[in-house]
């Protein structure tokens, strides 16, 4: 972060077998986001959100495909959602309330009951960012049969929630 609060890039020592040409660590709101190895086709950064002691890490991933470094615009757009994840992870958690009723998602009726308690079991929300300014939390934890194996998808446009699905080895 630039001292104005501005997300940044930085150069680093690369990682073996990932592009010289992209920066090894971004920089947003607060979050260290390093270099994956990824095909040649896309570029990936994953960090996990400073968190007090004892708490679940919540990671972070930004996506540019076709490879390239990331534009401001996209470390800005990226930089809202860190700053808000908290807000997001509410409205997420809402939407699937509402939309997880919908027959096509064939719950069980326990399954049903449970949109109806306090705290969804919905749990440890994962944010992905991709350069196109499309984003996404992935809740990696459901006692949902939906989410079995890789959790429950819900999809935004800018900052609504737009689609949700259940992840599965096919996706």
């Amino acid at each position: 972060m630039t001292g104005n609060g501005a997300p940044t890039r930085s150069s680093g020592a690369e990682e073996p077998g990932v592009d010289a040409k992209l920066p090894a660590t971004v920089h947003i709101a607060g979050v260290v986001l390093r270099r994956m190895e990824s095909p040649p086709s896309l570029a990936c950064w994953t960090g996990y959100f400073p968190e007090p002691t004892g708490a679940v890490e919540t990671g972070m991933s930004l996506v540019i495909e076709p490879a390239a470094p990331p534009e401001e615009a996209t470390l800005h757009f990226a930089h809202d959602v860190v700053s808000h994840f908290d807000v997001f992870v509410d409205q997420a958690l809402e939407y699937c309330r509402t939309r997880l009723r919908e027959s096509h998602f064939e719950l069980t009726t326990e399954e049903l009951s449970w949109l109806d308690l306090p705290e969804l079991p919905l749990a440890v929300p994962e944010a992905t960012v991709w350069a196109d300014q499309t984003w996404a939390i992935r809740f990696t934890e459901s006692r949902l049969r939906l989410a079995d194996p890789y959790g429950i998808l819900v999809t935004f446009n800018g900052r609504q929630p737009v689609d949700v699905e259940g992840l599965d080895d096919e996706q």
